[in-house]
């Protein structure tokens, strides 16, 4: 050890964080040495820590299958990076990555959440018991379902979300559950099956099954289905570029997706910041709030480049298409082009806008018994809840999903948005 590095690994030596092999482990100098715990802590040979903003809680063990790069990530307590990659995501207690992760901004991995060896996340949200298997490509992705470690959403191994269109964009989040419903921890699993994907944006009901093998491409609002994916008809046709044949759906699922952004931001500054405790320091709290920023951030500048792109598309949607072309899709292209602007300034302002008061408060009261009763354990008052307690609260959080995206499609008439 030399230098800053040697006084960095002492500070932490002398606060009781096991350091496997100091000479080993890199700390960054902009580390701040009080963020990391000395209680249970385990840093393995070959680790690099960097980053002012980064935060190890008790109990968390990084490295133990093979080196792990942390960069400005908030992990919580007792949880596991046993190797990889981690920049500027947020990891909550007993959360658990393997050997071979990839994970970059904007992801949460809440709760129990956890994914096995070589997997790829980023802009990538999962709610508490999501678990996701190995060699694994889950980018731009929000996954709920389940109630505890043994009903709990799952993605099988060798999956993929299809998050880049051959158009070359990346409007293509898929909301796999939803958030009103999601973080009251009642709803039926999802199971996304191995050697599978899913072409984004997508938007999948709770208690869908999706069988090994399958390749979907449709949404799934019924819940409770069973689907079994036909292989595509082999051929030979012409492709041309820019064309969009529909985007409609494109809009309205990634306006649906940033509206459950904007309600689980919600839901995090009312809700989980009363649970502010030693587990679950402020700092945590902030990082969540910080990562979904990101997260909406980045759905708002892929929609934006999408719809930069519709002058051309009409262009050669016209040209290709010649006499068959719909006005209807003209109009949408059009207004989805000339009327961004606006789009985007209504995505700022309702960003800011309070919810619901009243049935926000009778929620929030319910969230306060709930921790006088049970102290600030999350996972025990939410799921401590009746069940018209969680539907006050998905009632609230419904609401703001709701009002964003009606007031969004006030912009765009010619979308004759209904809601589904």
């Amino acid at each position: 050890m030399k230098g800053q590095n040697s006084s960095q690994i002492e500070k932490l030596l002398t606060k009781g964080v096991k350091i496997h092999n100091p000479e080993s482990v890199e700390i960054g100098d902009e580390v701040l040495t009080e963020r990391i715990s000395g209680n249970g802590v385990h840093i393995y040979p070959g680790c690099r820590i960097f980053g002012s903003s980064t935060i190890i809680l008790k109990g968390s063990i990084i490295g133990y299958e093979g080196p792990v790069t942390i960069e400005n990530c908030q992990v919580g307590p007792d949880v596991e990076l046993k190797g990889g990659f981690f920049r500027e995501a947020v990891f909550l207690k007993n959360a658990a990555a393997g050997s071979g992760s990839h994970v970059r901004e904007g992801t949460i991995l809440e709760e129990y959440s956890s994914i096995a060896h070589t997997a790829g996340l980023k802009q990538t949200i999962l709610f508490p018991f999501v678990t996701l298997g190995s060699l694994i490509n889950f980018c731009d992705c929000l996954m709920c379902g389940g109630r505890s470690r043994k009903d709990h959403s799952e993605v099988g191994s060798s999956y993929i979300h299809f998050n880049f269109t051959p158009n070359q964009d990346k409007a293509t989040a898929s909301l796999i559950g939803d958030v009103p419903n999601g973080v009251m921890l009642n709803q039926n699993p999802i199971f996304l099956g191995g050697q599978g994907g899913l072409v984004g944006p997508c938007r999948l009901a709770f208690g869908t099954i999706i069988a090994a093998g399958s390749i979907y491409r449709k949404d799934v609002l019924k819940p409770d289905r069973l689907l079994v994916e036909k292989g595509i008809t082999g051929g030979d046709i012409s492709f041309n570029k820019g064309i969009y044949q529909s985007v409609k759906r494109i809009v309205k699922n990634n306006t649906i997706y940033i509206a459950n952004l904007m309600a689980l931001k919600q839901w995090y500054i009312h809700v989980r910041s009363q649970f502010v405790s030693d587990d679950f320091p402020e700092a945590l709290c902030d990082g969540l709030k910080e990562k979904l920023d990101m997260g909406i951030d980045e759905r708002l500048k892929r929609l934006k480049g999408l719809s930069q792109k519709m002058p051309e598309s009409i262009a050669a949607y016209q040209k290709n298409i010649n006499k068959e072309a719909m006005s209807s899709l003209l109009l949408q292209k059009n207004e989805l082009f000339n009327r961004w602007d606006e789009m985007e300034g209504s995505f700022k302002l309702l960003r800011k806008e309070e919810s619901d008061r009243q049935t926000k408060d009778v929620f929030l009261e319910k969230i306060f018994l709930g921790i006088k009763k049970r102290g600030k354990d999350y996972l025990s008052v939410i799921k401590g809840l009746d069940i018209e307690d969680s539907k006050s609260g998905t009632l609230w959080l419904q609401g703001i999903v709701d009002h964003i995206t009606a007031e969004i499609f006030k912009i765009l008439p010619s979308f004759n948005y209904v809601k589904k």
